[in-house]
């Protein structure tokens, strides 16, 4: 599309530094076309944890603790330094913990972007999904969009799970999963919902 694109994924946990390629920060960074060097991964994950659990926990677990207000000030960082799109990747749920009293939700909550969900097409997720619209609603979050990313084995077709959550908000847009391939290559179905989120934009 001729887009040019960041991406900072601030929280990781359950990174191992002997597997960095295959962490989140370094199919990000693959996605970008960077090698996933450890440097390369500091730049856009500072906060990186080893067990895979809640980030609250994880850090308790390495005696450290993560400090909510830095990690803002380090996406406003970004924001300011972007030169065009910007995706920031929280971690987990919005109602994932960060420390004894905020939760990812409060990061959105301070940085007020426009906001992509995603969620699985796993049985249950119409309601995960319901509920967590109406959190952001609810804080008068913009949302540009949501996206069902198709769960292998799921009992429930993609365009049903799609429909009924397009029932409540819009636009959805149903990602199936594609067949295993070179990971650095968009699929078309990537492009397609990448498209229809900032084409027009």
């Amino acid at each position: 599309m001729g887009r040019s694109v960041e991406v900072i994924k601030p929280v990781v946990s359950g990174f191992d530094p002997d597997r960095a390629a295959a962490s989140d920060p370094g199919i990000l960074l693959r996605a970008l076309g960077f090698p996933a060097t450890l440097q390369n991964i500091e730049r856009i994950s500072p906060w990186r944890f080893r067990a895979s659990i809640s980030p609250d926990l994880a850090a308790r677990r390495e005696g450290r603790r993560i400090d909510v207000g830095e990690v803002v000030a380090f996406c406003k960082s970004a924001i300011d330094q972007r030169r065009e799109i910007l995706l920031i990747e929280g971690i987990g749920g919005i109602m994932v913990p960060l420390d004894e009293q905020r939760t990812v939700l409060d990061i959105m909550m301070a940085l007020r972007l426009p906001l992509i969900l995603v969620a699985g097409s796993y049985l249950g997720t119409i309601s995960h999904t319901l509920t967590a619209l109406d959190a952001l609603f609810r804080r008068d979050l913009s949302l540009l969009a949501i996206i069902v990313s198709e769960t292998p084995g799921s009992p429930v077709p993609l365009d049903e799970t799609v429909a009924a959550i397009a029932r409540f908000a819009e636009p959805v847009i149903g990602l199936p999963r594609q067949p295993a391939g070179p990971a650095d290559k968009p699929t078309s179905g990537t492009l397609a919902a990448f498209d229809r989120i900032f084409g027009a934009r």
